[in-house]
């Protein structure tokens, strides 16, 4: 017969006592009796209390085919993640169409950035077209592009590479032209590392595609009174560059910024960051860049219709520097990427903007660019004593960049 939880409680609690009252026959120290006394109360709690659970607490009854139904809805859903385009995901194919224009015939390209005009022998890494896994970036169309321009404005906002995007975009743009005058500098000035804004018109097609110099996006300020003689300036991380209400008005929209934030350009040369008007001289690198790109993206939420103006933000661009701070460009890209597919930049701005509440797109091309070894200026740029490798040729990388910027639109 099935004893009750009630039942079983009192058995148990009549032979312990009558087990204690035993055994206090037996003992001669009342201390002793105590001791054992207490642990058995203990134990006797304890088988109670698991009585009382066993009794009145269903056991967890365990779904097999609820579990069975997981693993195959995860499955499916595993199958169907291997068929996602990924534009970022791919490799870099041979295809002898490529380059898609000449440098040396675009008044645009930046001198050092042409590296066959600059003596470059090697020609094949000019032939690589970056090709997803499962699917296609749109083959480039200049003259449907052209249109699909027509009355825009094309804004590029960051540090050296985003001129390099800029300069290959208006290269690609300039082979559908017939009339080549008809695409000039507003201001007539002719291409510098130094100048703020530079925007070139294609007036048949009535827009324009400009850049603004803004390496750190945020705003330099001044060094503050009785600050440590170290400090010769300070990046303002919760201030937008000054020219930031320049950019307002565009239809397209692009960001870059990264390079600048290395200790060589900032510490090393006495610039320190400031918040709220306090100079933070313990801050990170890496926790400012964050500050900064949280005020950039305030900044986008507040002050840009993203109703009209498609954002972008682009990924860190790896280079490919060695240990020692060498550069040796290869003949060909890496079959399997060596380095390190994440950058701590990369992961920032995609956690950034993953949090903002109006459409931004992230341009995630760091996994792609670690590949290309084989494409950077190295010894073919301005000045062939001091090698690059972080910077591309043109044409080049950046092509591929825009590429998949035009797939977009």
């Amino acid at each position: 017969m099935k004893l009750g939880g009630d039942q079983v409680v009192n058995r148990i609690r009549a032979l312990v006592a009558n087990w204690v009252h035993c055994k206090r026959l037996n003992f001669g120290s009342i201390n002793r009796f105590n001791v054992i006394t207490s642990c058995l109360y203990i134990v006797l709690a304890v088988i109670c209390w698991y009585v009382y659970l066993y009794e009145f607490v269903p056991p967890a009854i365990v779904d097999e085919t609820a579990i069975v139904d997981s693993i195959d809805s995860l499955s499916k859903d595993a199958k169907d993640s291997k068929g996602v385009c990924d534009l970022y995901d791919g490799s870099w194919v041979v295809d002898e169409t490529y380059p898609l224009y000449n440098a040396s015939q675009c008044p645009f390209a930046e001198k050092g950035f042409n590296c066959l005009a600059n003596g470059r022998k090697n020609k094949g890494y000019l032939k690589w077209r970056w090709k997803p896994k499962n699917c296609d970036v749109s083959r480039f169309d200049v003259e449907e592009v052209l249109e699909k321009l027509r009355g825009k404005r094309v804004v590029f906002v960051g540090d050296s590479l985003s001129r390099t995007q800029w300069e290959s975009m208006i290269c690609l743009l300039m082979n559908g032209v017939e009339d080549k005058t008809s695409v000039y500098e507003v201001n007539g000035n002719t291409i510098s590392k130094k100048i703020r804004y530079l925007g070139v018109r294609f007036s048949s097609y009535n827009f324009t595609v400009e850049f603004y110099r803004s390496v750190f996006l945020v705003q330099i300020g001044s060094v503050p009174k009785r600050a440590p003689k170290r400090v010769k300036s300070t990046i303002k991380l919760d201030e937008l560059d000054s020219i930031s209400s320049k950019w307002i008005d565009s239809d397209i929209l692009v960001f870059n910024t990264g390079h600048w934030w290395n200790r060589g350009k900032l510490f090393e040369i006495g610039g320190y960051f400031k918040v709220n008007g306090r100079l933070k001289l313990g801050m990170s690198i890496m926790d400012a860049y964050t500050t900064a790109l949280n005020t950039w993206a305030s900044w986008v939420e507040n002050m840009v219709n993203t109703n009209r103006t498609r954002v972008f933000f682009r990924t860190f661009e790896g280079s490919h520097w060695s240990k020692s701070h060498t550069c040796k460009v290869t003949q060909k890209p890496l079959v399997r990427s060596k380095r390190e597919y994440r950058s701590h930049f990369s992961d920032i701005i995609k956690k950034v903007v993953n949090n903002m509440s109006v459409p931004v797109t992230t341009m995630h091309v760091t996994p792609m660019d670690s590949y290309r070894s084989d494409a950077h200026v190295g010894i073919w740029g301005d000045n062939p004593t001091v090698p690059d490798c972080s910077h591309w040729c043109l044409p080049g990388v950046p092509d591929a960049w825009n590429e998949i910027l035009f797939s977009y639109l």
